[in-house]
Protein backbone atom coordinates (compact mmCIF):
# COMPACT_ATOMS: atom_id res chain seq x y z
CA UNK A 1 0.00 0.00 0.00
CA UNK A 2 0.96 3.27 -0.26
CA UNK A 3 2.18 4.50 2.99
CA UNK A 4 1.46 8.23 4.13
CA UNK A 5 5.37 9.08 4.51
CA UNK A 6 4.31 11.10 7.49
CA UNK A 7 7.81 12.28 8.37
CA UNK A 8 8.87 12.51 4.43
CA UNK A 9 5.53 15.39 4.18
CA UNK A 10 6.08 16.97 7.17
CA UNK A 11 10.05 17.85 6.55
CA UNK A 12 9.19 18.51 2.52
CA UNK A 13 5.73 20.12 3.08
CA UNK A 14 7.03 23.02 4.78
CA UNK A 15 10.20 23.68 2.53
CA UNK A 16 8.59 22.38 -0.84
CA UNK A 17 7.41 26.27 -1.87
CA UNK A 18 9.03 27.25 -5.09
CA UNK A 19 8.28 30.39 -7.21
CA UNK A 20 6.69 30.23 -10.32
CA UNK A 21 8.87 32.20 -12.93
CA UNK A 22 11.27 33.26 -11.00
CA UNK A 23 13.62 33.32 -13.77
CA UNK A 24 15.85 36.53 -12.57
CA UNK A 25 16.96 34.48 -9.88
CA UNK A 26 20.34 32.63 -10.58
CA UNK A 27 21.12 29.53 -8.40
CA UNK A 28 18.90 27.05 -6.98
CA UNK A 29 19.30 28.37 -3.75
CA UNK A 30 18.19 32.16 -4.79
CA UNK A 31 15.34 30.50 -6.16
CA UNK A 32 14.49 28.73 -2.96
CA UNK A 33 14.76 31.52 -0.88
CA UNK A 34 12.31 33.56 -3.26
CA UNK A 35 10.08 30.82 -3.41
CA UNK A 36 9.71 30.33 0.60
CA UNK A 37 8.49 34.33 0.19
CA UNK A 38 6.16 34.13 -1.83
CA UNK A 39 4.72 31.05 -0.09
CA UNK A 40 4.84 33.19 3.83
CA UNK A 41 3.49 36.19 1.54
CA UNK A 42 0.04 33.75 0.28
CA UNK A 43 0.12 32.18 3.80
CA UNK A 44 -0.68 36.01 5.59
CA UNK A 45 -2.96 36.97 2.92
CA UNK A 46 -4.90 34.24 2.27
CA UNK A 47 -4.53 32.49 6.04
CA UNK A 48 -3.58 29.33 7.57
CA UNK A 49 -5.74 26.30 7.36
CA UNK A 50 -6.94 24.03 4.32
CA UNK A 51 -9.29 26.94 2.63
CA UNK A 52 -9.67 27.01 -1.17
CA UNK A 53 -7.50 30.38 -1.66
CA UNK A 54 -4.72 29.07 0.37
CA UNK A 55 -4.33 26.02 -1.40
CA UNK A 56 -4.92 27.76 -5.32
CA UNK A 57 -2.40 30.59 -4.00
CA UNK A 58 0.14 27.56 -2.72
CA UNK A 59 -0.52 25.27 -5.87
CA UNK A 60 0.28 28.41 -8.51
CA UNK A 61 3.74 28.26 -6.58
CA UNK A 62 4.54 24.95 -6.29
CA UNK A 63 3.51 23.27 -9.03
CA UNK A 64 5.72 24.74 -11.57
CA UNK A 65 8.84 24.49 -9.32
CA UNK A 66 9.21 20.47 -10.13
CA UNK A 67 10.12 18.31 -12.96
CA UNK A 68 6.91 16.39 -12.72
CA UNK A 69 7.91 14.02 -15.86
CA UNK A 70 11.75 13.50 -14.65
CA UNK A 71 10.30 12.69 -10.79
CA UNK A 72 7.65 10.25 -12.15
CA UNK A 73 9.75 8.80 -14.40
CA UNK A 74 12.04 7.90 -11.70
CA UNK A 75 9.62 6.92 -9.31
CA UNK A 76 8.09 4.75 -11.37
CA UNK A 77 11.66 3.20 -12.54
CA UNK A 78 12.39 -0.16 -14.52
CA UNK A 79 7.99 -0.23 -14.95
CA UNK A 80 8.46 3.44 -17.17
CA UNK A 81 9.33 1.67 -20.27
CA UNK A 82 6.62 -1.04 -19.88
CA UNK A 83 3.87 1.83 -20.68
CA UNK A 84 5.22 4.24 -22.88
CA UNK A 85 1.38 5.10 -23.80
CA UNK A 86 0.28 5.80 -20.41
CA UNK A 87 3.41 7.68 -19.05
CA UNK A 88 2.02 11.01 -19.28
CA UNK A 89 -1.19 10.12 -17.86
CA UNK A 90 1.06 8.66 -15.01
CA UNK A 91 3.04 12.14 -15.02
CA UNK A 92 -0.16 14.33 -14.46
CA UNK A 93 -2.03 11.58 -11.98
CA UNK A 94 1.45 11.82 -9.45
CA UNK A 95 1.72 15.09 -9.93
CA UNK A 96 -1.82 15.60 -8.72
CA UNK A 97 -1.37 13.18 -5.95
CA UNK A 98 2.17 14.30 -4.57
CA UNK A 99 1.73 18.14 -4.66
CA UNK A 100 -2.09 17.65 -3.21
CA UNK A 101 0.07 15.91 -0.67
CA UNK A 102 2.27 18.79 0.35
CA UNK A 103 -0.41 21.55 -0.66
CA UNK A 104 -2.65 19.80 2.27
CA UNK A 105 -0.24 20.39 4.60
CA UNK A 106 1.66 23.73 3.87
CA UNK A 107 -1.17 25.71 5.13
CA UNK A 108 -0.90 23.62 8.52
CA UNK A 109 2.11 24.76 9.76
CA UNK A 110 3.60 27.91 11.59
CA UNK A 111 7.05 28.91 13.44
CA UNK A 112 9.12 27.14 11.36
CA UNK A 113 12.45 28.41 10.41
CA UNK A 114 13.96 27.39 7.52
CA UNK A 115 17.55 27.76 7.06
CA UNK A 116 20.19 27.33 4.14
CA UNK A 117 22.87 25.22 4.73
CA UNK A 118 25.19 24.44 1.75
CA UNK A 119 24.47 24.72 -2.00
CA UNK A 120 26.47 22.65 -4.45
CA UNK A 121 26.56 23.03 -8.28
CA UNK A 122 27.65 20.93 -10.82
CA UNK A 123 27.11 22.05 -14.84
CA UNK A 124 23.57 22.02 -14.70
CA UNK A 125 23.00 19.71 -11.65
CA UNK A 126 22.78 21.04 -7.88
CA UNK A 127 21.60 20.58 -4.13
CA UNK A 128 20.57 23.02 -2.02
CA UNK A 129 20.61 21.80 2.04
CA UNK A 130 18.26 22.75 4.26
CA UNK A 131 16.96 22.62 7.57
CA UNK A 132 13.80 23.45 9.47
CA UNK A 133 14.11 24.53 12.66
CA UNK A 134 10.83 24.39 15.13
CA UNK A 135 10.04 25.72 17.91
CA UNK A 136 10.00 22.21 19.24
CA UNK A 137 12.30 19.31 18.64
CA UNK A 138 15.05 18.42 16.66
CA UNK A 139 15.73 20.41 13.46
CA UNK A 140 14.55 18.12 10.48
CA UNK A 141 17.35 17.89 7.31
CA UNK A 142 15.74 18.61 3.74
CA UNK A 143 18.11 18.69 0.83
CA UNK A 144 16.84 19.34 -2.46
CA UNK A 145 18.10 17.99 -6.27
CA UNK A 146 17.20 19.89 -8.88
CA UNK A 147 18.90 20.07 -12.45
CA UNK A 148 18.86 22.76 -15.23
CA UNK A 149 15.38 23.24 -17.28
CA UNK A 150 15.48 25.75 -19.75
CA UNK A 151 17.05 28.35 -17.80
CA UNK A 152 15.28 27.58 -14.50
CA UNK A 153 16.59 25.15 -11.61
CA UNK A 154 13.38 22.71 -11.36
CA UNK A 155 13.48 20.27 -8.57
CA UNK A 156 13.63 16.09 -9.19
CA UNK A 157 14.22 14.21 -6.14
CA UNK A 158 14.46 15.73 -2.35
CA UNK A 159 15.71 13.69 0.43
CA UNK A 160 14.27 14.25 3.92
CA UNK A 161 16.52 12.87 7.21
CA UNK A 162 18.77 10.46 4.20
CA UNK A 163 15.85 9.20 2.72
CA UNK A 164 14.54 10.14 -0.91
CA UNK A 165 11.40 10.91 -1.87
CA UNK A 166 11.50 9.29 -5.33
CA UNK A 167 13.45 6.23 -3.80
CA UNK A 168 10.86 5.71 -1.66
CA UNK A 169 7.89 5.95 -3.94
CA UNK A 170 9.80 3.68 -6.14
CA UNK A 171 10.20 0.84 -3.45
CA UNK A 172 6.16 1.45 -3.01
CA UNK A 173 5.40 1.22 -6.56
CA UNK A 174 7.95 -1.75 -7.31
CA UNK A 175 5.91 -3.41 -4.36
CA UNK A 176 2.34 -2.52 -6.29
CA UNK A 177 3.15 -3.91 -9.19
CA UNK A 178 4.70 -6.59 -8.45
CA UNK A 179 0.90 -8.30 -7.55
CA UNK A 180 -1.10 -5.56 -9.28
CA UNK A 181 -1.70 -3.91 -12.50
CA UNK A 182 -1.09 -0.69 -13.45
CA UNK A 183 -4.42 0.63 -13.10
CA UNK A 184 -4.54 -0.71 -9.81
CA UNK A 185 -1.74 1.77 -9.45
CA UNK A 186 -3.32 4.76 -11.25
CA UNK A 187 -6.23 3.97 -8.99
CA UNK A 188 -4.58 3.81 -5.60
CA UNK A 189 -2.70 7.55 -6.50
CA UNK A 190 -5.98 8.83 -7.43
CA UNK A 191 -8.02 7.55 -4.12
CA UNK A 192 -5.50 9.07 -2.15
CA UNK A 193 -5.22 12.61 -3.97
CA UNK A 194 -8.70 12.66 -3.36
CA UNK A 195 -8.16 12.21 0.63
CA UNK A 196 -5.56 14.84 0.65
CA UNK A 197 -8.35 17.08 -0.75
CA UNK A 198 -11.19 16.25 1.94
Amino acid sequence: MIGSIKRLVLGVAVNLCLVQGAVYAETPMEQLQETIQQVMVAMNSAGKGNNPELREKLRDALMPRFDWFEMAKQTLGKHWSTVPNRQHEFVAVFAEFLGNSYIGKIGSYKDEKIVFVHEAIEKNLAQVNTKIVSSKGEPTSVNYRLHRVQGEWKIYDVVVEDISVVANYRSQFNRILANASFDDLIRRLKEKDSNHKD
